[in-house]
Parts: C-alpha cells; sequence; structure tokens
C-alpha cells in the first residue's frame, strides 16, 4: 500500500521500529517498517552464505617424514580428492634442511606418483622461500584409483578433516631446530 512518508515514518516511531528503504529506484521508492539492526544482520548472514565455498585443502610434510605418517597424510589427500577438493601439497623446510634440497624434491616427485591413480598436477613442484608446493586437483570419478584406502573402505569427511587438522597443529616430529650457541671466542657455552 502507498502512504507518504511522514505518515510511515510516524507509525514507525509508534510500534518502535525503523523506516528501512528496500528499493530506492523504485517509483514511488518502496520502504519496510523493521528492526534496522535486525534487517542489516540477516543482510550480511545472505551475502556470506552466497559466497562459494573454498574447495581448497592443504596437506604439510616434512623432510625426513616417517613412513606411517606419509602414508596417513596421502590417505587424507586421496580423501580429499575423492571429495571433488583440489589439493595444496606443502613441504616445509626448517634450519639446515635448506641445505639438501634435493631431498625435498625426490619427496615432492614420489608424492606425484603417489597421487597419480587419483589427481592431475596443476602446478609442478617449486620451490618458494623455504617451502616446496605442488597443487594437485582430481580425475574424473570413474578414473580415480586408490592406492591408500580401499575403495569400498567407509570413510567420514568432517572426521578426516579434523583428524588431519589436529596433527598438524601438534606434529611429534615438529622439534626446534638445534642451535649451535658460542661465545666470542669460538667455545661452546
Amino acid at each position: 500500500m502507498v502512504i507518504p512518508t511522514h505518515k510511515a515514518l510516524k507509525k514507525a516511531k509508534e510500534l518502535g521500529l525503523d523506516l528501512v528503504e528496500i528499493a530506492p529506484n523504485a517509483k514511488p521508492p518502496v520502504c519496510r517498517i523493521v528492526d534496522y539492526g535486525k534487517y542489516k544482520y540477516e543482510q550480511s548472514k545472505l551475502k556470506k552464505s552466497e559466497k562459494p565455498k573454498k574447495r581448497e585443502k592443504e596437506v604439510k610434510f616434512r623432510v625426513n617424514i616417517d613412513p606411517h605418517d606419509y602414508g596417513i597424510k596421502l590417505m587424507h589427500a586421496e580423501d580429499f580428492l575423492a571429495h571433488g577438493f583440489k589439493v595444496r601439497i606443502q613441504l616445509q623446510f626448517r634450519g639446515r634442511q635448506m641445505a639438501h634440497k634435493e631431498l625435498g624434491f625426490e619427496l615432492m616427485q614420489r608424492v606425484k606418483e603417489d597421487l597419480s591413480g587419483m589427481a592431475n598436477v596443476d602446478l609442478e613442484p617449486k620451490l618458494n622461500n623455504r617451502n616446496i608446493l605442488m597443487m594437485v586437483s582430481p580425475l574424473p570419478k570413474e578414473k580415480q584409483v586408490r592406492k591408500f584406502r580401499k575403495d569400498d573402505e567407509e570413510f567420514d569427511i568432517e572426521e578426516i578433516e579434523a583428524a588431519h587438522q589436529e596433527h598438524e597443529d601438534e606434529d611429534p616430529h615438529d622439534e626446534e631446530d638445534d642451535i649451535d650457541v658460542r661465545d666470542d671466542s669460538g667455545e661452546e657455552e
């Protein structure tokens, strides 16, 4: 219903609400009597829900990873790929490990070969400061062949994400580098 602006404002004040212009370009402009704070909150929720969800996961490695940990991380990478996620594979160097970058590239080559049945390599392994990065995307479902988990084995992606995140947060092999402390005379302290 079309009513004059001053009457709409008076009615909104009587109700303890606000007069919000919804469509300013319409003839006549469309307004609504609402709680402005609640309206802004709902608009921000709508805007957030419209954003596409990030379809990318990350798996981190170290140069001297234990074989069992390696298998678990690749099983998680396979699970992410099976659910259609792209996977960023990151190998981090620490301290003196930078002197042996070739070991990192060998490990990334092994990862690439182990995931060849599940993924295409989008970004070949490349050195970026103290990291080697590689990006893989899933093959079509009918071409995927698992190596680290049997095809009929059940798994829950949320549970895997939580376990993967927990493992990333408290890595038992994530020890501080040994630091050689010497005084001015060259003797160890």
